[in-house]
């Protein structure tokens, strides 16, 4: 199963990028395969100043079509072409993804060698793998907005090697297979399950990616239990009517969800430009009422999910 899962925070800026705050976009880097969330211009600058390889790019997830979280794709898929791609590039996202990436294509004549697929995302799961799965879920936005969960899937057990002898199976071969979930005969008769020599399954990793929308109780059904929870926390609590008005969150709209969802910990991001560097530190604040585990995420941090006993 896979081991190392990090997150980078690529940018952190909403509706327009500031010159030490890039438009908001998520990186999850797991086995050395990239997943990235979200692409509004000046992403390959994060990437390149963090040294993460668009080559190893193999799905990128679009909330919405707005500007800032889509305009930064035509670099992308310019520049893959350069790095003699093998693999397909997918994207994920609303109804008008594959209309915008298409009208890219042919307005810019991007030379493209290797296949783009564009899939429109509908709520449920979007893409599963033999080790993880990943959701999308509506948000209520001014467009078609949807969030992301990625979820490993259960793996299994410790295994018990005291067990395995005290029941008479051979070290070697057996011993593998019953790792691998499979079960086994020996030679009286006995037949062995996973479950006589394995500890009990152990839960994934859970990842989720929430931006541009208004506060929803919906939202803490899928993101719970979450072990990071990146999510828009645009303004703080003197300008809810704001907020509400151009359907984004405050930071306590965020803090509030990841309390419902008994989330571990909840990154902020998305941030109004109104605010400078030094007063992100209120939209902390009204977070951290709500929810103490909250962070403030900054462009290019990096949060490491370790595995779970």
């Amino acid at each position: 199963m896979g081991m190392n899962f990090e997150v980078f925070v690529l940018g952190t800026s909403g509706m327009m990028p500031l010159p030490n705050r890039n438009l908001t976009s998520a990186m999850i880097r797991r086995e050395g395969e990239l997943f990235l969330f979200d692409c509004g211009e000046g992403t390959q600058v994060s990437l390149k100043k963090l040294n993460l390889k668009w080559k190893k790019i193999n799905s990128i997830f679009i909330s919405h079509m707005h500007a800032d979280h889509v305009t930064g794709l035509p670099g992308i898929l310019m520049l893959s072409s350069q790095v003699d791609r093998d693999t397909p590039l997918t994207l994920y996202g609303p109804g008008r993804l594959k209309e915008y990436v298409d009208a890219n294509r042919r307005i810019l004549d991007i030379y493209i060698n290797y296949e783009i697929i564009v899939k429109t995302v509908e709520e449920g799961v979007i893409l599963e793998e033999e080790e993880f799965v990943v959701r999308a879920f509506e948000l209520n936005h001014t467009k078609p907005c949807f969030g992301y969960v990625f979820e490993e899937k259960k793996r299994p057990g410790l295994f018990h090697p005291e067990v395995a002898q005290s029941l008479g199976i051979p070290m070697g071969p057996m011993w593998g297979i019953l790792q691998k979930g499979g079960s086994v005969t020996l030679e009286d008769g006995r037949v062995i399950q996973p479950s006589d020599v394995m500890g009990d399954l152990r839960e994934g990793r859970k990842f989720s990616y929430v931006t541009d929308s208004l506060y929803s109780p919906r939202i803490a059904e899928y993101v719970k239990e979450s072990d990071l929870f990146l999510c828009e926390g645009m303004f703080t609590d003197d300008l809810v009517e704001s907020a509400r008005e151009k359907k984004h969150m405050t930071a306590s709209d965020a803090a509030r969800i990841a309390k419902e969802a008994n989330v571990k910990q909840l990154g902020l991001l998305h941030y109004s430009p109104r605010y400078s560097d030094y007063e992100l530190r209120y939209l902390l604040k009204d977070a951290k009422k709500v929810f103490a585990n909250t962070v403030l995420s900054k462009d290019r941090m990096r949060f490491s999910l370790p595995l779970k006993d």
